[in-house]
């Protein structure tokens, strides 16, 4: 059996670190926010893109379960080229147990030798030009005046 253990350089830009470390002091009866906003902020500083921290539980001791979150900067889900780092940790309350889920953002993965692609679609603001503007003159505002008469 062959274990290399390797160190993890910047310890706020690790999800599960990151999630270890407020379930960490929740259990040690932080309060929620405080924790969630401490590791945001560290993430941000250690070079994140973007993060998202999700608490649920019996938050605060409350009698029903809530779930709260934070997220700043981006974390785009959806784009698959985007390079996520995913942490879960449980913290085991009097209460019972609330869960931890972190989500950071490290920036989008591009293949070496391709080009991001761009839209296909051609851009439509440029190819239409605005409509100038009608001045209303004193006739115009007479006729629009008689148009209001007769119709009534």
């Amino acid at each position: 059996v062959n274990v290399n253990i390797k160190e993890e350089r910047r310890p706020q830009a690790s999800a599960q670190l990151c999630a270890e470390n407020v379930a960490m002091q929740l259990e040690r009866r932080v309060a929620f926010r405080r924790a969630m906003k401490k590791v945001i902020q560290g993430a941000q500083k250690s070079g994140a893109k973007g993060i998202k921290i999700s608490v649920s539980g019996r938050l605060g001791g409350a009698e029903m379960a809530r779930t709260e979150w934070y997220l700043e900067g981006r974390v785009p889900l959806h784009t698959l080229r985007a390079k996520i780092d995913y942490g879960f940790a449980e913290a085991h309350t009097t209460y019972g147990v609330i869960g931890v889920k972190v989500w950071i953002f490290k920036g989008e993965v591009l293949v070496k030798g391709l080009a991001p692609e761009k839209d296909e679609a051609p851009e439509k603001e440029n190819s239409r030009k605005p409509r100038a503007r009608k001045e209303r003159g004193k006739n115009q505002c007479q006729c629009l005046k008689e148009r209001n008469i007769k119709s009534r």
